[in-house]
């Protein structure tokens, strides 16, 4: 797929307080599976992450990077994260990249109610530049996420988060839009994020 067109440079960054084409036959319904619950007002809220829980695709600990996280909510969470698990509770990943991988990977076992990201937007977000490379903050409160379907994705910009190229989601389109004009990336839909980009970003 396609990146949604850039914007002007000229967008000025600003923060808000209270505030990634595919070969795969049949991608489009993949992606809808990250939230095929978009505006069910039964689907599950987010809630808080514990920093030190291992993420559910690469198992590292979830507290040790920077950069978005994610949540996802199954209707048989045994059917993906094993019977041995602590079942009841959401899948939990330490990027939106592993996010979007877990949910790829285990398409044919089930589908998640809903998916969660971190909202830029509806945090007060920094990017640290003291180490080798800029990173942006990670927020694990339950209100810093918002359904993946909702919001805009600023892909393989100059900012980090855990390993890997970054998708940053914002629920405001300006934004993001501002975030990819100071840290340069491409914005994508949520539905146009495929198997194939989220590889390009393991790199």
């Amino acid at each position: 797929m396609c990146p949604r067109d850039s914007p002007s440079s000229d967008n000025d960054l600003h923060r808000r307080a209270v505030l990634a084409g595919t070969a795969v036959v049949g991608f489009s319904a993949l992606a809808g599976c990250l939230d095929s619950s978009d505006g069910d007002a039964d689907a599950p809220d987010p809630i808080a992450i514990d920093p030190d829980h291992a993420c559910d695709n690469c198992t590292m600990r979830i507290g040790n990077f920077g950069g978005s996280a994610g949540q996802s909510f199954y209707d048989d969470p045994e059917a993906v994260l094993g019977p041995d698990d602590d079942t009841d509770r959401p899948a939990q990943f330490c990027s939106a990249r592993c996010t979007y991988t877990f949910t790829f990977d285990h398409e044919a076992e089930a589908e998640p109610v809903v998916s969660y990201l971190t909202d830029y937007s509806a945090v007060d977000w920094s990017v640290d530049t003291g180490g080798d490379a800029p990173t942006m903050s990670r927020h694990l409160d339950a209100d810093a996420f918002a359904p993946a379907a909702d919001l805009t994705l600023v892909v393989d910009s100059d900012v980090g988060g855990a390993m890997g190229g970054s998708l940053f989601g914002f629920s405001t389109a300006d934004d993001a839009e501002s975030f990819q004009a100071e840290y340069d990336g491409e914005l994508y839909d949520h539905e146009d994020v495929s198997p194939t980009l989220i590889q390009s970003l393991m790199g």
